[in-house]
């Protein structure tokens, strides 16, 4: 008769599958998962993880995580902001600037239109018959009319006679001496210059004064004396250095 004890018997060295399945397999090192098999997914790898952390680990890696989203929501905050401030600064510069081809092909009507006014002199006015007059007084009004129309819609003239030459409004044409004016004085205008908003549309054509008014002469008695080449008579050792800490007349 065997001993239900005796690790001889046979019997008694049946496998046990459940015992099998919980013990560590022999010679691979891995540790068996529980059941249900070991995690497939990604989702499921980051979870194990995660039940590995402490619960100091697991807070600290949920702050980061939200700093980092926190950090990306006010970067696409700002990133549409941005967008829609552009979006509203071209919406506005295409309505202020959307006539600016037209504007500058129709100045010329303007220019023409001051040189038929240019060619009577306040003589010739003066002597021209009434029907003259009145067509002279007729395109005067034509001209104001036109300025005024241009200027409702953002463009407005340049005129800097008397003014100081501006090279990001004035075009120089030519200069001519004139003592009476500061060099650099716009002293005629051969065109208008025009602007639409912030933006030039056409420079002024000007000739500006070159010269100015002459320098006042010195007065004798503020003139300073020239220096002597020689020393003088009475000063001892004129060629000599200052000794240090003696004191130099600087008066005249």
């Amino acid at each position: 008769m065997s001993d239900p004890k005796d690790p001889q018997d046979p019997q008694n060295t049946q496998e046990n599958p459940a015992e099998d399945a919980a013990a560590p397999q022999e010679g691979t090192g891995e540790t068996p998962w529980a059941e249900g098999g070991a995690p497939q997914t990604e989702a499921e790898l980051e979870a194990a993880a995660d039940a590995l952390l402490t619960p100091d680990a697991q807070i600290a890696e949920l702050e980061s995580q939200v700093n980092d989203l926190k950090d990306r929501l006010l970067r696409a905050v700002a990133d549409a902001e941005n967008t829609r401030k552009r979006a509203e600064r071209d919406k506005q510069d295409a309505s202020k600037y959307a006539m600016t081809s037209f504007a500058r092909d129709v100045l010329s009507v303007g220019d023409n239109m001051r040189r038929a006014i240019d060619t009577l002199s306040d003589e010739d006015r003066t002597s021209a018959p009434e029907p003259v007059r009145n067509l002279i007084e007729g395109v005067e009004m034509t001209e104001r009319e036109f300025l005024s129309v241009l200027e409702r819609h953002g463009v407005k003239a340049i005129n800097p006679h008397g003014e100081k030459f501006d090279p990001n409004l004035h075009q120089a044409m030519f200069e001519a001496p004139d003592p009476t004016r500061p060099a650099g004085t716009v002293m005629e205008v051969v065109a208008t210059g025009y602007v639409i908003g912030d933006r030039l549309l056409r420079p002024a054509m000007v000739g500006v004064s070159k010269g100015g008014p002459a320098a006042a002469p010195q007065p004798a008695a503020e003139a300073a004396p020239e220096p002597s080449a020689d020393p003088a008579p009475d000063a001892p050792g004129g060629d000599d250095k200052p000794t240090p800490g003696s004191k130099i007349d600087t008066k005249a």
